[in-house]
């Protein structure tokens, strides 16, 4: 009893220590990654010059109030450039979200309703895709599709539903047993409908942070892939393809190289701490409302 109330204490003094410390940092997690979407919104509208006009007699000239970031050694604005990755980079970042989301949830809604050897079935094959190294596998699927960032989406989203497939059917195995679904059963709801009214919207919450989570995750692996020239090619302002066109010059011309670099660090580090935000909101443990 003395153990329990001792882990019960250390539940509350923590959830106190986040509640005090936290909203600073997440107010401004918020405003950055709210900043950060807009940009990718309105980004190529509010570019100062053409992102991929090419001009050599202003290469490599470093950040003045003409070129607020420089320019690259063919003389486009990295500024420009930037502002337009952001829509590049984040697009793709969650166009795979979107379709990891669609073949995870509904492999995972599948399996822990009907379970029995349906499940089995389904969470072998999971297994499978988990246990393989999934960057290495989305790098030779980009490889054999050929250089573009299309292939990379493609290659990242086949390597990335495994995990929401077993975290919702973990969540689905849990609800689907509960009281209010078991009733609901009983008064003859159909199970299309029982699986939006009742089972779906209760597995939300630990979809949504791992999603906010994904975001910095998806967008450095897509970027990595194009640094590497698997992924987006030149003159794509793809933020990891501006990285990689970079560094052939980054004694003469750091800025190209560091602009984009910081953009994609600000991006992880932003969403990541949005992800740990809505995970405190919408842990009860985190949120002070475990055992009292």
């Amino acid at each position: 009893m003395t153990q329990t109330r001792t882990i019960a204490l250390a539940g509350r003094v923590r959830a106190r220590r986040l509640r005090r410390t936290a909203p600073s940092v997440e107010i401004i997690a918020l405003i950055v990654a709210a900043l950060i979407l807009l940009v990718g919104v309105i980004g190529p509208w509010v570019a100062p010059y053409n992102p991929v006009k090419v001009d050599i007699g202003s290469s490599l000239l470093p950040p003045s109030g003409a070129h607020l970031f420089g320019t690259d050694a063919t003389g486009r604005d990295v500024l420009s450039r930037v502002l337009t990755g952001a829509r590049t980079t984040l697009g793709a970042t969650f166009i795979v979200l979107a379709i990891t989301v669609i073949i995870g949830v509904l492999i995972g809604l599948f399996a822990g309703l009907v379970g029995g050897i349906v499940d089995e079935v389904l969470m072998r094959i999971t297994d499978v895709a988990l246990a393989l190294p999934s960057i290495a596998l989305a790098l030779g699927i980009a490889a054999a599709l050929g250089p573009s960032l299309t292939s990379t989406v493609i290659a990242v989203a086949v390597t990335w539903w495994p995990g929401y497939a077993r975290l919702i059917r973990a969540v689905v195995r849990d609800i689907r047993d509960a009281e209010y679904v078991v009733n609901a059963r009983a008064l003859g709801v159909g199970p299309v409908r029982l699986v939006l009214r009742h089972v779906l919207p209760n597995a939300l919450d630990p979809l949504y942070v791992q999603l906010t989570l994904d975001v910095a995750n998806v967008m450095l692996v897509i970027s990595g892939l194009s640094f590497i020239g698997v992924g987006a090619q030149v003159p794509s302002s793809e933020w990891g393809a501006m990285v990689a066109s970079a560094a052939d010059n980054v004694t003469s011309g750091w800025w190209a190289l560091v602009f984009p670099g910081v953009a994609i660090a600000v991006t992880g580090i932003a969403f990541n701490l949005v992800g740990d935000w809505v995970r405190v909101r919408t842990d009860p443990t985190l949120r002070g409302g475990g055992a009292r």
